[in-house]
């Protein structure tokens, strides 16, 4: 039962800073500083990635209608396989103006599926570190408490400097705006996530769209989404790596901390994007700056 309520915990601490820019790695490092799982080395890391997979659901749940293309046709009969301007029963996608192919009796969203094709390219560079066993490289240099309180402190910062300069006026206002060569060079900052940890996946990837004019509310909800194939990805290699025999506890522990995840997750992600409509993302550098220092002077002074 101890057990359970830690994976909760962990679960909790994963929903909360996975999708905020405060970086999950280093309330991890912490909260197991103090809150350690009674399992084994091999599961403590493979739960560290699976977990995710429940805030990943809540992506998936909340943003259904903005990653799912198949729509039903509202006239079957008309035009099968011409494109048309919103021939689906959903009147706000039809205020989007979004394009539509219909195929008999379904519909499908070409804006959606071109959105796709863009996180695809943001997500080329990840594949290829990753393919190049660069993570695994970086890993073991840089997944230690000092380099992610460095990593925390950096791109608080950075977060202080670019909302400070940046124009109050977004070049790119919406998600679906975002070009090819945008796409491609936020996934290229996505690197910094997966090369130096403590730098916070959502934190680098919403660094960079900010940086290249993109509004907050497109860049949280691009983050989100291309979120889905990073994260999904990893949570399965870290799976079939380490097999799925596991225990009846071990399952109840996994689950457990993906379900409340999961829960957390739908709460915090609305809860940020309602905080982006009237505010900037300065009190999340700061508080990333005294997470870091907090973590140096616990792992170099006080430990």
């Amino acid at each position: 039962m101890l057990e359970l309520i830690k994976a909760i915990i962990f679960g909790i601490v994963e929903g909360i800073t996975e999708w905020l820019p405060i970086s999950s790695t280093g309330h991890m490092i912490l909260v197991n500083e103090f809150l350690s799982l009674d399992v084994s080395v091999e599961f403590w890391n493979m739960f560290l990635v699976v977990i995710q997979l429940g805030a990943i659901l809540a992506v998936v749940v909340l943003f259904w209608s903005q990653i799912w293309p198949f729509v039903l046709t509202k006239n079957a009969g008309a035009g099968s396989g011409r494109t048309t301007g919103a021939p689906v029963a959903s009147a706000a996608a039809a205020r989007r103006g979004q394009q539509y192919v219909a195929l008999g009796p379904v519909s499908i969203d070409m804006t959606i599926i071109v959105q796709w094709f863009k996180i695809v390219v943001s997500c080329l560079p990840a594949v290829v570190f990753v393919v190049l066993g660069l993570d695994d490289l970086c890993d073991r240099y840089f997944y230690n408490p000092v380099c992610v309180a460095i990593a925390l402190i950096v791109f608080g910062v950075a977060f202080l400097v670019v909302e400070s300069r940046r124009r109050p006026e977004s070049s790119i206002a919406e998600m679906t705006d975002i070009t090819w060569k945008i796409a491609a060079l936020i996934g290229i900052f996505q690197l910094l996530a997966a090369a130096f940890p403590g730098t916070s996946r959502s934190g680098a990837t919403i660094i960079g769209a900010l940086l290249l004019g993109v509004s907050r509310k497109a860049a949280s909800e691009y983050t989100f989404i291309l979120a889905i194939p990073v994260m999904l990805g990893a949570s399965l290699l870290e799976l079939l790596d380490f097999g799925f025999s596991l225990t009846g506890s071990e399952w109840t522990i996994l689950l457990a901390g993906m379900a409340s995840a999961f829960l957390v997750s739908i709460v915090v992600i609305r809860f940020l994007l309602g905080y982006i409509r009237k505010h900037d993302f300065k009190p999340f550098g700061w508080y990333r700056i005294g997470l870091g220092a907090l973590v140096l002077l616990y792992f170099l002074v006080l430990k």
